[in-house]
């Protein structure tokens, strides 16, 4: 079994997504939640689907105590889903290329610190863009600049607001991202 831990910082749509999609498979599942955010949404929406959470400090994140909390628990995936910290070099080391992040643009634009959310679809729309969408990316020590695993598009109309951008951006989040998790585990690391 491939053990996928789900760090979420917010409501937590795309981790239940991820929950259920993967609740169904004999080769992964998800062992836990980690969030940094106690009031996180993700954690009641993780719970009501029987998956373990913790919340952790920043300081537990550099420290190491959640790297270490990972190994003990036998994880071998750490899935972002909207976790909004930059992963510190402990966890890097740790799972040299088992961390994925999805990002809502097409990389590289529109990405980098302070670009998520709301924050990313105003930033297309203002830039006049006629199309946005979402990547899946392996994570490394800059916001948004690993190893680019699969993108999607849709269009943004002319009428858009960053909410109908985002809610179309979602969309492809929850049919996509699943699947590529999925893709990614299964032919990058073959089960023995």
């Amino acid at each position: 079994m491939t053990y996928l831990t789900v760090f979420a910082s917010g409501s937590g749509t795309n981790a239940e997504n991820i929950i259920k999609y993967f609740s169904k498979g004999k080769k992964a599942k998800v062992n836990m939640l980690l969030t940094e955010n106690p009031s996180a949404m993700a954690i009641d929406r993780a719970k009501r689907l029987g998956i373990e959470t913790h919340v952790f400090s920043l300081s537990d994140l550099r420290n190491g105590q959640v790297c270490e909390l990972l190994l003990n628990k036998k994880t071998d995936f750490i899935i972002l889903a909207g976790f909004l910290k930059l992963i510190p070099e402990n966890l890097l080391e740790a799972f040299p290329d088992r961390i994925l992040n999805i990002h809502p643009a097409i990389l590289p634009k529109f990405g980098g610190k302070g670009m998520y959310g709301m924050n990313v679809h105003k930033a297309a729309i203002e830039a006049g863009e006629n199309e946005s969408g979402i990547t899946v990316h392996l994570v490394n020590k800059k916001y948004d600049e690993g190893k680019i695993l699969f993108q999607s598009k849709c269009p943004i109309m002319p009428c858009d607001q960053p909410e109908t951008l985002a809610n179309r951006i979602h969309e492809l989040e929850y049919e996509f991202y699943p699947q590529v998790i999925d893709n990614y585990i299964n032919n990058t690391f073959k089960q023995e």
